[in-house]
């Protein structure tokens, strides 16, 4: 797809020099305020970790050490093992000199057949019309993305539009805009909700410390059902559990991240 065309493609462009480094520029379009959005740093991870090696990625573990600012990076690439099956490489996004994010990243060959087991769970395909665009008035404060991704949230979960409390679970729809979802926007999809710690009154920045994601299937065309669970809201501290399924019903990409809640 032409780059122009595809503004998650431009945005995680990344450029050799040569020498397993990489230079980029991160984009406003995928940032929260000035603080580049989680997911879209571990999918610009990816892409240069794939560049480097000529393999897809299928995990990433990321430590978020400091956060970025928009503008020009320097992605490092360190093969630490190569083979036939699995190759693995450690990241590092420096900025200014110093490391923002540190990720090691598993790459190999992306599965292409249909799986012989899963257990998913059920969610429409598309957004029913009541679902919640995260890009209306109202609710645009609540999503940095908007402009860059299309964003649908059950209402029967976002309680915290209400202004009420409840369970710190979601289910929302994903896609992003002018383009289809590729591989590595499921990065981003595992990454995309709101904080479930909104629906428990803790709203604000809630930034993630370790996120873990892994790269199941290259997704179809379409919307992209996103199930959010949190096991345990302790202190600052909460997890939240991800589930990216494609409109034909396959599981994208599997997330868990540890972050710090508002309040």
């Amino acid at each position: 797809m032409n780059p122009v065309l595809d503004p998650f493609g431009s945005a995680t462009a990344v450029r050799p020099l040569g020498d397993g480094s990489f230079v980029a520029t991160l984009h406003p379009d995928w940032a929260v305020g000035e603080h580049p959005h989680g997911g879209y740093l571990l999918a610009l991870l990816a892409r240069a970790a794939s560049e480097a090696t000529g393999v897809a990625p299928l995990a990433v573990s990321a430590q978020f050490l400091r956060p970025p600012r928009v503008g020009p990076v320097l992605v490092r690439t360190e093969v630490l093992k190569s083979g036939r099956t699995a190759t693995v490489v450690r990241t590092a996004l420096e900025q200014s000199g110093r490391t923002c994010v540190d990720a090691t990243l598993t790459l190999g060959d992306v599965p292409e057949r249909e799986p012989e087991w899963t257990d998913l769970p059920d969610m429409p395909v598309n957004p029913p019309s009541d679902a919640i665009d995260l890009a209306g008035p109202d609710t645009r404060k609540f999503f940095a993305l908007s402009q860059v991704c299309d964003v649908r949230l059950a209402p029967d979960d976002a309680v915290f539009l209400r202004g009420s409390t409840g369970a710190p679970r979601l289910r929302l729809w994903a896609k992003p805009r002018a383009a289809q979802p590729d591989l590595l926007f499921g990065l981003v999809a595992g990454d995309i909700t709101p904080p479930v710690t909104f629906n428990l009154g803790r709203v604000g920045w809630s930034p993630t410390v370790q996120l873990t994601a892994l790269l199941r299937a290259r997704p179809a065309n379409g919307w992209l059902r996103v199930v959010v669970d949190s096991r345990a809201v302790h202190d600052p501290w909460f997890d939240e559990d991800v589930l990216v399924i494609d409109s034909v019903g396959r599981l994208v990409c599997q997330a868990r991240q540890l972050a710090l809640s508002a309040n």
